[in-house]
């Protein structure tokens, strides 16, 4: 039988892969060549989405009902999200089979490299239907539990635990705050994108350190610090932009595009989040 290693295989740049590649895809954001990521230069959207962009709502105007049940729904998908990896996660690492089947392997490579063709080619919200996009946000959320396996294998169930608390309540803290602060967080926002440039390229530095047998734990550590105050950053910017993007006059299809797209960047915040959390409080097997 094939022997399953323990060291979660997720590496630290993966969900800053993912979101730059979200941030370049979705809608609702612009690459700017000039300044760098700044979400309030919209891209037009009638050439995406088939309507007139109104003025986009500072955070301090009355919420109406329609712009709860938008922000619940964003929230739901998240969640759902979320819930899809734990339960895959457990899944699977309770099953020396399935971890064979899935880890044990060369097509743990597959498993890894998997999601990036999802959100490359498989997650367009200005061109898929939501039903589309719902089924490639499970697709993505399956993939990640899979990965995830190996942390559960790795970690003990308890500090697993503490860190899915613990970054549950940090995301929450975060997203009321992005949700109910009248500040505009564009500064914020950039800092942090920059924060994740910079964990994406000591990421990089450090797995080629690895593979010559020098110890990273320490810059591993240093990564992690880096990563959790960046992606904290983003989530409450996150939360701010997807309000402000809201407005009735969307449509209901071209507001659910938006709300999945919205879902899928702060899922991917959340499980960047609960990951640098791990990290320290984590203890292996």
């Amino acid at each position: 039988m094939a022997k399953i290693r323990t060291k979660p295989i997720i590496s630290i740049c993966w969900p800053v892969r993912f979101r730059f590649e979200i941030l370049r895809n979705d809608p609702i954001f612009y690459l700017s060549t000039k300044i760098g990521f700044n979400p309030r230069r919209l891209k037009t959207m009638s050439d995406n989405f088939g309507y007139q962009q109104p003025t986009v709502q500072r955070a301090g105007t009355s919420v109406d009902a329609g712009l709860k049940a938008h922000m619940q729904s964003v929230y739901n998908r998240m969640t759902a999200g979320v819930f899809i990896t734990a339960l895959t996660a457990y899944i699977v690492s309770s099953s020396q089979a399935l971890m064979t089947l899935f880890l044990g392997g060369p097509q743990a490579f597959i498993i890894m490299l998997a999601p990036l063709a999802i959100v490359w080619f498989g997650f367009r919200p200005e061109r898929m239907t939501p039903s589309q996009l719902r089924l490639s946000f499970i697709a993505l959320s399956v993939l990640y539990g899979i990965s995830f396996a190996t942390i559960f294998a790795a970690y003990t169930t308890a500090s697993i635990a503490q860190a899915f608390f613990m970054a549950t309540a940090l995301f929450a803290g975060l997203s009321i705050f992005g949700y109910t602060t009248k500040k505009n967080l564009d500064g914020l926002g950039t800092f942090a994108v920059m924060g994740v440039i910079g964990v994406l390229v000591l990421s990089l530095g450090t797995m080629v350190a690895g593979m010559f047998g020098v110890d990273v734990s320490m810059m591993q550590t240093v990564i992690s610090g880096i990563g959790l105050l960046a992606f904290s950053g983003i989530t409450a910017w996150q939360t701010q932009t997807t309000k402000e993007m809201y407005h009735p006059s969307y449509g209901d299809d071209a507001n659910s595009r938006m709300g999945w797209a919205a879902a899928l960047n702060l899922y991917i915040s959340f499980i960047a989040i609960f990951q640098y959390l791990l990290h320290f409080v984590g203890n292996r097997e």
